[in-house]
């Protein structure tokens, strides 16, 4: 969606969905609010996240590594 309109399936762009709250792509045009970066939002949001989500961050946990005990007392005795 941009200013002149929506260049989407014959110019029919669809509406943001609750999930967009939040996200710096939403644009409010005459009619409501639209995603600059995606005409159709619910298919974004169809499988999970959307990946152009400003608003969404993914939380990475590190797996603790299991440490060898016999190469750690080597380790501190150096």
């Amino acid at each position: 969606m941009t200013k002149q309109g929506c260049s989407y399936n014959g110019g029919i762009c669809h509406k943001t969905i609750e999930s967009c709250d939040g996200c710096n792509r939403k644009l409010e045009n005459g009619s409501g609010w639209f995603c600059s970066a995606c005409p159709d939002p619910e298919q974004k949001w169809k499988n999970g996240n959307c990946n152009l989500a400003s608003h969404v961050t993914t939380a990475t946990t590190q797996k603790k590594q299991k440490v060898n005990p016999l190469k750690a007392s080597k380790r501190a005795r150096r």
